[in-house]
């Protein structure tokens, strides 16, 4: 039955819980199996071969559970591997860089719109493509942030250092007249005090999360797939490939609830069925 199932979400580490946190919020009764490769985080560095492989390998462990949707929060596995995945599984795939692309564009007065993400994110170019299918005369400042994600997992946030760190590398967008900026990473979310201060209030800052949940809730109901209101609450799992104890400290802050969170290796990946 598919309301016994859960939403599968993927992540290159913590980041992916931005999306996590969202999903329950807007969808209590919904079951969440995390998966966050922290391990092997950062991606956003990485050649496309081993962000797909890691991916797949990822997607292959969490599809031994029962699944009814997938979440790739990631937005460099998001945007190496979204139409494969969606290609070789019936089970619906959402990526976060088109919700989050729709809602920078909802919030836009200027058109003039900047995007933050890791090397790879940027490199692809997915998030302006999805920008100007929607709409070809925006405006678009793309800008690679390879030192934010381990900020995020070495759990910096809170330093002088990261302050530094985003202000220095956020410096050439205050020239650019941006009045939206979206964080195409799912990690950047959590710096997302750091980044408002940098470029300052005028800026609205786009975490494509509730997007992200919301079309998840809008295919859950289309396809009847909404687990019942009546149920108990659901029963999370986490898992990680890295460090448990890390892990679990950025859960219970940025979740605000116990985790529990299991390490497992990951095995070589093949084809999704």
């Amino acid at each position: 039955m598919n309301e016994q199932k859960a939403i599968a979400i993927i992540d290159s580490g913590v980041g992916g819980l931005t999306v996590a946190r969202e999903v329950m919020r807007q969808l209590p009764q919904e079951r969440i199996l995390y998966f966050g490769d922290n391990a092997r985080c950062p991606y956003g560095s990485r050649p496309p071969g081993e962000i797909r492989s890691f991916s797949l390998q990822m997607i292959q462990f969490l599809f031994q559970y029962p699944v009814k949707a997938l979440v790739i929060a990631c937005n460099t596995a998001a945007a190496v591997v979204l139409e494969e995945v969606r290609e070789f599984t019936a089970v619906p795939v959402l990526g976060v860089i088109e919700p989050g692309a729709r809602a920078a564009i909802s919030a836009s007065r200027t058109g003039r719109i900047g995007i933050i993400g890791t090397e790879t994110t940027i490199r692809t170019a997915a998030y302006e493509r999805a920008l100007r299918r929607i709409n070809p005369n925006l405006y678009v400042a793309g800008l690679a942030c390879p030192q934010f994600v381990p900020l995020v997992e070495n759990r910096l946030i809170h330093t002088p250092e990261a302050e530094r760190i985003v202000a220095e590398t956020l410096a050439p967008l205050k020239y650019e007249e941006l009045d939206t900026l979206i964080l195409g990473c799912t990690h950047y979310p959590l710096l997302a005090p750091l980044i408002q201060k940098a470029l300052g209030d005028e800026i609205t800052l786009i975490s494509s999360a509730e997007e992200t949940a919301r079309e998840l809730s809008t295919l859950l109901s289309l396809s009847d797939m909404h687990a019942p209101a009546q149920w108990d609450q659901p029963r999370h799992q986490f898992f990680t490939s890295g460090e448990i104890e890390v892990f679990r400290q950025i859960g219970e802050e940025w979740l605000g609830c116990p985790v529990n969170v299991e390490h497992r290796v990951l095995e070589p990946s093949v084809p999704i069925k």
